[in-house]
C-alpha cells in the first residue's frame, strides 16, 4: 500500500510540474469541454480532456503490462 501511495504522489508531482507544458498543447480547451460563465461564477468540466487523458493512460498501462 505504501508503494502505491508513493507512486501516486510522484505521479501528481510530475503532473504538476508538467502542467505549463500541457496547457500549451491545448489540453483543457478542447471541443467538448464544458464551461459555464454566469456573473462572478465559472463552472468548468473538462469532459473531452478527461476522456483523452483516460484513454492515453489506459493505453500506456496496457503497453507496460505486455
Amino acid at each position: 500500500m505504501s508503494r502505491l501511495l508513493i507512486a501516486a504522489g510522484i505521479a501528481l508531482l510530475l503532473a504538476g510540474l508538467a502542467w505549463p507544458l500541457l496547457s500549451r498543447l491545448g489540453l483543457g480547451r478542447l471541443p467538448g469541454d464544458i464551461v459555464v460563465r454566469r456573473g462572478g461564477f465559472v463552472f468548468y468540466f473538462p469532459l473531452m480532456t478527461g476522456l483523452i487523458v483516460s484513454a492515453a493512460v489506459s493505453l500506456l498501462l496496457w503497453l507496460l503490462r505486455r
